[in-house]
Order: structure tokens, then sequence, then C-alpha cells
């Protein structure tokens, strides 16, 4: 199997890596693309995350409808049902497997979201 790395991070990691017919996202935060930490609390950081999630699919052909899996660390386990209500609009229909878990994050954030996408090569 060959691994093909996409994007530029700031960070040492690819923000996505196909291998095989599978995309690996890193965990994205909720930064605009100035670098800078959203405001608006949960439901904000939420929404820039998941725009994060579609711009990384798309440096690997895929979009999130492709999605098959997500892991979400959430700050504070208070904020999940703000959570969903940001979350769900993003996978209308047959959303993704999921798990969600409260967790001290590396900066000071609210929400970190990593993704799989499964999209066959042509």
């Amino acid at each position: 199997m060959t691994k093909q790395c996409f994007g530029n991070a700031k960070v040492p990691l690819s923000p996505a890596v196909r291998a095989g017919d599978f995309v690996f996202i890193s965990g994205q935060v909720p930064v605009d693309q100035s670098g800078a930490i959203v405001p608006g609390g949960i439901k904000a950081e939420t929404e820039q995350v998941m725009k994060n999630i579609e711009a990384a699919l798309a440096l690997a052909g895929c979009s999130l409808s492709d999605v098959v899996k997500t892991t979400v660390w959430l700050k504070h386990a208070e904020d999940f049902a703000d959570f969903n209500a940001a979350y769900a609009p993003f996978f209308p229909q047959d959303p993704p497997a999921r798990t969600t878990a409260e967790s001290r994050l590396m900066i000071d954030i609210r929400v970190e979201i990593e993704a799989i996408a499964y999209k066959p090569q042509s």
C-alpha cells in the first residue's frame, strides 16, 4: 500500500493522508485562515472545525459525504448538547460512526475532531 500526504501544516503532521482507499484527517482545531482561534463558544468552534475538516478532505479529493468515522474531543462534557446541535447539520443523512470523549486539549479550545474518509481511488 502506498501513502500520500497532502498539505503543509505549521506543526509536524499532514492535514490529510491517503492510504489506499482511506483518507485520514488529522485532528482539526477551531482556527481560522489567519491561525486565530474563533470566538463564540462551542457552536462557533465546532462549525470552524468542520470547515477545516472539509478543507483537509478537499486536499485528498474527498468531501464530508465520504467520512465514515470521526473522533471528537470536548474540553467540557457539558458542551455535548450544543456540540451536537452544531455538528449535526454537516451530516444531514447517514452520519459517520463517532466517538466523543471529554479531554484536556493541547491549546485553549473547546473541541478537536479527526476524521476518516473512504473514497476508492480511480
